[in-house]
């Protein structure tokens, strides 16, 4: 039982050495598990220590497998020196990196692809420990990708439900490509309608519908590159689809349109088509069918119907082969002034109705206020008494002189008591207006305007309209 104790007591000891030993191994060496290289570029096998290396002594090989090949040796080294090459061909196509073990391939081809598997023995003198490490990391040689090229097959439009379309991309150089299908800068997904190559450089699109129209390209990558080709447009032949009738008569209530008695109203159907349908009008009277005219827009004058009358418009693809119609019933009625007719009155009254009213009232104010300010009789009268004494006293003239001295405005005053007087003072007339006995008459105005005023008949113009 004893003896068996021991075994079992070192059996243990070993495990968590191994443990310990896998652990540390895990921590003290690191290596990418896949690199991607460039063909004719150099690529570094970069190994990542995690101890001072002047504290070790390091032992280890470097091997190579090729896919379905042997495994190879191609270098040993201790420390930073190589010990050997496995043979003369490998000394220019790989070397020893010191001082981390690390391995440069300088020149990239095909045969450079594969698993290379590092071996290191690492010493810790110090803690007189041998620690076994491991490493194995993937290369790839690619070549990067050309721009793409996409076709579309047929080349013209297509007509939906009835044709499909195949997409094809392809590129000049590159190896290991994917490709992408874009629709809009969107990509496009396996569906019922879509199928793809296994590589994805054939889209097929069956059928193809009003949804597939748009801007396609190609994305073509590998592990080292990726480039897009240029946008390439899809059209569809689709339709008739969403189908309306629009008017801008009258009042909408669903499908019923109410005009008033002796207007004319216009009709437009509308609809999603490409190419552009053609329509025709159909009237519906006691169960009885008449086709009315052919053409996008109806004419009807409200007079020549019944109270209530049914239209229907059939719209018509002549290259998808596709039609709809709808129906709508016209009554002719008073609309009178209710709330739907106000809404549709105020929506016809434009904003520049309202300008122009505006400007019409400033106007007819300036007017009034011109008119008030030249022709007042209190104005009138103070401008005549005022006049200094000497033009008041002027010599009368023949009438036979030039006649721009005699423009002017002409006032016939009669007031009691003060005809006798030949001046007048300011100041009297002033207090005429307060005075109520007193009985001034105007009896007329009169103006006299030349054919050609002079200078002296504007200034005079001047001082009317100032007074």
């Amino acid at each position: 039982m004893e003896g068996l104790g021991r075994r079992t007591f070192i059996a243990l000891c070993l495990y968590t050495a191994l443990l310990t030993l896998s652990e540390v191994n895990s921590e003290i060496v690191h290596i990418p598990s896949v690199l991607h290289g460039v063909k004719g570029k150099s690529l570094l096998l970069s190994v990542e220590t995690y101890f001072r290396l002047e504290d070790v002594e390091i032992q280890g090989s470097w091997y190579q497998t090729r896919p379905g090949g042997p495994k190879t040796l191609l270098v040993t080294f201790h420390n930073h020196t190589a010990i050997m090459l496995a043979s003369m061909r490998h000394r220019k196509r790989y070397f020893f990196q010191p001082p981390n073990a690390s391995l440069l391939i300088p020149r990239l081809d095909e045969a450079a692809e594969g698993d290379y598997h590092l071996d290191l023995d690492i010493h810790f003198p110090q803690r007189q420990e041998l620690v076994r490490a491991e490493r194995t990391v993937h290369v790839t040689v690619d070549v990067p990708v050309s721009t793409p090229v996409i076709q579309k097959t047929p080349s013209s439009t297509v007509v939906e439900d009835k044709e499909n379309v195949t997409w094809t991309c392809r590129v000049e150089n590159g190896t290991r490509v994917q490709y992408q299908w874009l629709r809009n800068n969107m990509p496009l997904d396996v569906s019922a309608r879509h199928q793809f190559s296994q590589d994805n450089s054939t889209l097929v699109i069956n059928p193809v519908r009003k949804k597939d129209i748009g801007q396609y390209r190609c994305l073509a990558r590998n592990h080292i590159s990726q480039r897009q080709s240029h946008t390439l447009d899809l059209s569809v032949f689709y339709g008739p689809y969403n189908l309306a009738v629009k008017s801008d008569h009258g009042l909408r209530t669903g499908e019923v349109f109410t005009v008033n008695p002796g207007e004319l109203v216009f009709f437009d159907c509308q609809a999603d088509s490409n190419p552009p349908n053609s329509c025709m009008w159909i009237s519906k009277t006691n169960n009885a069918t008449e086709v009315i005219t052919v053409g996008l827009r109806l004419e009807v004058t409200s007079y020549k119907l019944a109270q209530a009358e049914e239209f229907l418009c059939r719209a018509f693809n002549n290259v998808t082969q596709k039609q709809d119609e709808t129906q709508f019933t016209l009554v002719v009625a008073s609309l009178g002034t209710g709330k739907e007719r106000y809404v549709q009155e105020s929506r016809s009254f434009s904003p520049l109705a309202a300008i122009t009213l505006s400007c019409l009232f400033i106007s007819c104010m300036l007017l009034v206020y011109f008119r008030r300010s030249c022709h007042h009789p209190k104005r009138v009268l103070m401008n005549i008494y005022n006049r200094p004494l000497t033009e008041q006293r002027r010599p009368h003239r023949s009438g036979h002189e030039d006649a721009t001295e005699d423009f002017g405005i002409y006032e016939f005053v009669s007031i009691p008591g003060k005809m006798e007087s030949t001046q007048a003072s300011s100041r009297s007339l002033a207090h005429l207006e307060s005075v109520q006995d007193l009985h001034t008459t105007i009896y007329d105005v009169i103006r006299h305007i030349p054919e050609t005023p002079t200078l002296a008949t504007q200034s005079l113009l001047g001082k009317q309209c100032e007074g």
